[in-house]
């Protein structure tokens, strides 16, 4: 680590580029402290997206009108609304509803944290189209296949977790990797509503250190490096996932 920092602080002085989170000790901290917001932030999002995915697929099966028409009025609302406006929507909206607690220095805060409507917010963003594209994924499946599952004894819930989903995810994991893809890069919209993440916590070390491009090159290489890993995961699932008549070739 002295090497790198010694490195950078050469590089300053020589070019005048101020690769501050790589020689000062609290700029290093707070960035990469936001680093670590922005992974969990991303991971978590994309896990309770696709859950909802998965059971807003399975309800929009059921033959239940109600149902359908309820899932399918959660997916207009968050596929035709702007994701900043539902993030403030939640914070401002929902938030100044939420009860409070009072800390040990008698100060109120809210039960929900800023962190937790951003993942609530980004969840069901990228949940509403990952519904459509497991319904297509269900919908590419043969009827006949369902057919034989209840056939043989399983219930219509077994059938869909058992057979069908697993069928669907290999029809359906390129468009699936795609808003996945989408949902790391809208992370930086929890910028908006204070969560310390990794746009957030560079932009206050370019306002105290005034290296703005250096820092938003290093913000494009980690951006690009999280999607890239990614895309790696998800094409490694593909093709762990491949078999003949379904999916990708």
């Amino acid at each position: 680590m002295d090497l790198i920092a010694e490195f950078f602080l050469e590089l300053r002085s020589t070019t005048g580029l101020n690769f501050s989170i790589f020689h000062d000790p609290f700029d290093m901290r707070r960035f990469w402290r936001g680093f670590l917001v922005t992974v969990q932030l991303a991971a978590t999002s994309v896990v309770l997206s696709l859950a909802i995915g998965v059971v807003g697929a399975f309800l929009q099966s059921l033959p239940v009108a109600a149902l359908r028409l309820l899932v399918n009025g959660y997916v207009a609302l968050f596929r035709n609304t702007p994701p900043l406006v539902q993030m403030y929507f939640f914070f401002f909206a929902l938030g100044s509803l939420t009860p409070t607690v009072v800390d040990d220095i008698g100060v109120r805060t809210p039960m929900v944290s800023n962190y937790a409507w951003a993942l609530i917010a980004l969840s069901f963003f990228a949940g509403a189209f990952n519904v459509e594209i497991f319904r297509s994924g269900v919908e590419a499946i043969p009827r006949a296949t369902v057919e034989a599952a209840e056939a043989l004894g399983y219930s219509r819930a077994r059938a869909y977790v058992h057979i069908v989903l697993p069928l669907a995810f290999r029809v359906c994991l390129p468009a699936l990797n795609n808003n996945l893809v989408n949902l790391i890069k809208t992370t930086t919209l929890a910028y908006a509503i204070g969560v310390p993440e990794m746009l957030y916590v560079a932009n206050q070390i370019w306002s105290d250190t005034l290296n703005v491009v250096e820092m938003m090159n290093v913000l494009l290489l980690l951006y690009i490096a999280l999607v890239s890993v990614l895309v790696w995961l998800m094409r490694r699932w593909e093709r762990s996932l491949r078999m003949p008549g379904f999916g990708a070739r």
